[in-house]
């Protein structure tokens, strides 16, 4: 049952963040089109959050460790 809530809510923020993309690209260039662009990345990032938090992506915490490393040395 999770697996497939977990689908459905994934499709829906990807679907949303299409159609906010449509929406700006008909949108003269401006504060508006720009604002809509950012919040199409954000439900498309997300999407890709969610993902990690629901352990459908292994390779996330390998980068992050990656990254302390990198910062601390």
């Amino acid at each position: 049952m999770g697996k497939v809530v977990y689908l459905y809510r994934s499709l829906a923020y990807r679907n949303a963040a299409a159609d906010m993309l449509r929406k700006a690209r008909k949108l003269p260039r401006g504060a508006e089109r720009s604002a809509a662009r950012r919040y199409a990345t954000a439900l498309r990032d997300l999407a890709q959050t969610e993902a990690w938090l629901e352990g459908r992506v292994a390779d996330e915490p390998r980068s992050i460790l990656r990254t302390k490393i990198a910062a601390s040395g």
